[in-house]
């Protein structure tokens, strides 16, 4: 793949995961208005963060990072890849069907593993009953990214990244049907756990997490099918091929589980105080946002591509495909991380605080964001790094990476909450992001000249960080100058609006005088 190629495929993916976050900021903004930080709108997170944690488990970490380079080496050699592909999906399939009925049966244990504190009051109930009819999205989800991998190993990147729009699109329908037949929003302050509006939402989002589920892999089946890769209900059977599969995946998965125990620490710490796991999760959707167009758009165009160019022989093209990664994820998350830093109470006050979502729920979140954004570059760079190992179907040193992680962020969560309490969960997740990032790249050193800086990204990186300062610089005065706009209910969307595009002008201008990049390669890859 040419580097304009791949930044046409950086693009491609980022443009629609741009439009399926933008599209879940208008999901949550709605549950923020209806559910607030109360009980259901914490029950229900929880609730949908279970099949969220363990398809990360199942799908991203173990059976994408392993599957991925296996598929794309046979595409490329042209060994049975449809096959391989057909026999994956059944498998996965029977394991996944069994692991949802179980998770169904024990759900009270996994809803106190992820938030202890919810035990003795209405919440855990709550989140029980919502658990049960979301956890079946991990079946669906999972094929869905398994599918993903063979349309993105192939170089079919619309479709897969398409697919999440679906997920938001359902919730949002499902939030303006239950609206439509229960109290209007104006009347939603202060309703207790016990009136029909809270109640009848967090029914519906709970069971229109499974049938999004379907949606999206329905798309992808069907976009897999038109490519050749038609994928049929069959007998499973244990080739060598997957018994490969499976001892790739078996680190893999592991250190997937230990991000998500990573994951399960914040929550638990988070559990204990009221509203703080709404706090952390919506805060967590704005730092999301550049970290899923950006992290999501390098980890799945770069994996298949160097996967590619490694079963080549070209290591040149492997270096530069890399460094260019590197580089990309740095001039588009270094100045959001500057600026969910330097504006966070702005950027939530605007978004979210409406209806049951209040001033002291904006303090804090927007608290939680700040110390996001400082770990924003290091959560990316880590999307750029992985693909080294996982192309060489190296998934066992990354395992042991993310041990030390998992380590680093139990004593820095449990050891700091006493002092600052629930945001020591947000410092946790950054301080051992930055960790793993330094870890991976110590790592890296061994694998000779493609995992090796050149001369354009060592003369880049430093002009990225000038014009993300300057940009910080000038988003601080002009948050001063419309600070009384952003108040104004009339008003506070133009003045938010106003405020990041002049961030946005301001750093392209800035970046371009110091030589951070060009323009017209971004032009380039947007038309392509």
């Amino acid at each position: 793949m040419k580097p304009i190629r791949l930044m046409a495929g950086f693009f491609t993916v980022g443009i629609w995961t741009l439009l399926s976050r933008v599209m879940g900021f208008a999901r949550d903004i709605m549950i923020a208005g209806y559910l607030g930080t109360g009980p259901i709108a914490e029950a229900f997170l929880v609730a949908f963060s279970l099949p969220n944690l363990f398809r990360r488990f199942f799908a991203e970490g173990a059976f994408n990072m392993a599957f991925v380079p296996m598929f794309s080496k046979k595409v490329e050699s042209g060994e049975g890849p449809a096959e391989f592909a057909q026999d994956a999906f059944i498998g996965m399939a029977v394991i996944l069907t069994g692991f949802t009925i179980l998770g169904i049966l024990f759900m009270p244990l996994l809803v106190t593993a992820m938030a202890a504190g919810f035990r003795g009051d209405e919440r855990f109930d709550l989140a029980v009953e919502y658990g049960r009819l979301a956890f079946p999205y991990i079946l669906f989800i999972s094929l869905t990214a398994l599918l993903s991998g063979v349309l993105n190993a192939t170089g079919r990147f619309m479709a897969a990244a398409a697919a999440p729009v679906l997920l938001n699109v359902v919730f949002i329908v499902a939030i303006l049907v239950s609206a439509a037949f229960g109290r209007p929003m104006s009347d939603s302050l202060g309703l207790s756990i016990d009136e029909a509006l809270g109640l009848r939402v967090g029914d519906s989002l709970a069971l229109s997490v499974p049938l999004a589920g379907i949606a999206q892999m329905a798309v992808v089946w069907w976009a897999a099918a038109r490519a050749g890769y038609r994928m049929r209900l069959r007998r499973p059977r244990m080739t060598p091929e997957l018994k490969r599969l499976a001892i790739i995946a078996a680190p893999a998965a592991l250190a997937g589980g230990v991000v998500q125990i990573n994951l399960l620490v914040g929550r638990q710490v988070a559990s204990f105080y009221d509203g703080a796991v709404a706090w952390l999760n919506y805060a967590d959707r704005l730092y999301q946002l550049p970290l899923g167009v950006v992290g999501i758009a390098i980890g799945v165009v770069l994996l298949p591509d160097l996967s590619r160019r490694l079963r080549g022989g070209d290591v040149t093209g492997g270096r530069d495909a890399f460094n260019r990664a590197a580089e990309l994820s740095l001039a588009l998350t270094v100045p959001a991380a500057v600026a969910l830093m330097v504006i966070p109470y702005s950027l939530v006050a605007v978004l979210f605080e409406r209806g049951a979502f209040t001033a002291t729920d904006t303090a804090a979140t927007a608290l939680a964001v700040a110390v996001y954004g400082l770990g924003l570059p290091a959560f990316v760079l880590q999307k750029a790094l992985q693909p080294l190992f996982f192309a060489r179907e190296d998934t066992r040193r990354p395992f042991n990476y993310a041990l030390v992680a998992l380590v680093l962020n139990l004593a820095l969560a449990l050891g700091l909450t006493p002092f600052i309490g629930f945001v020591a969960a947000a410092l946790g997740t950054t301080l051992t992001g930055w960790a793993m990032v330094l870890l991976l790249w110590n790592g890296s050193r061994s694998m000779g000249v493609a995992a090796t800086l050149d001369d354009r990204f060592k003369a880049r990186i430093w002009r990225i960080a000038v014009a993300s300062a300057g940009m910080g610089a000038v988003l601080w005065g002009a948050q001063a100058l419309l600070g009384p706009t952003l108040g104004m209910a009339g008003l506070r969307y133009l003045a938010l609006t106003a405020l990041v595009g002049i961030g946005v002008v301001s750093y392209f201008a800035i970046g371009q005088a110091v030589g951070a990049f060009r323009l017209q390669d971004f032009r380039r890859a947007l038309r392509r």
